[in-house]
């Protein structure tokens, strides 16, 4: 990487499962016949399905919880805002949170009362030791 380049974070996360010996044939068999690409794709068809099954329960869950879906994006714009307002923020995602890169440390933590986030949280080392006891 030359200077100025930064690095991209990644758009997924990696996980590790561990499938007993007959499972993993299976899907073999499947890739092998052309079913799926490769084992990846078969895992991620799978776990779309049953999402895709289970959404009701998730979209009530989420109602319950007054979850967000998706990418949540908090600015230094909207922390300055919330500040400004004297309003805290407590923050609840199912899926990406990123703090923007120029949200200091004191910012974040003046203005983020809690961080409930079930997918992952981009932010800075300083931020999210910052908020360390206010992630959920």
């Amino acid at each position: 990487m030359t200077a100025g380049q930064s690095v991209k974070p990644a758009d997924n996360e990696k996980i590790t499962i561990n499938l007993g010996h007959v499972d993993l044939g299976r899907i073999d068999l499947l890739v092998q016949d052309g079913f799926y690409s490769n084992r990846t794709d078969f895992i991620r068809t799978a776990i779309r399905n049953h999402l895709s099954a289970e959404s009701d329960a998730l979209s009530g869950s989420m109602a319950r919880h007054q979850l967000e879906l998706g990418l949540r994006v908090i600015s230094r714009a909207e922390l300055e805002a919330a500040l400004a307002a004297g309003r805290h923020l407590s923050i609840r995602v199912v899926g990406l949170a990123r703090i923007a890169p120029d949200v200091s440390a004191e910012l974040a933590r003046a203005t983020i009362t809690s961080l409930n986030i079930l997918g992952a949280l981009q932010a800075s080392a300083d931020v999210k030791a910052a908020l360390a006891d206010r992630i959920q």
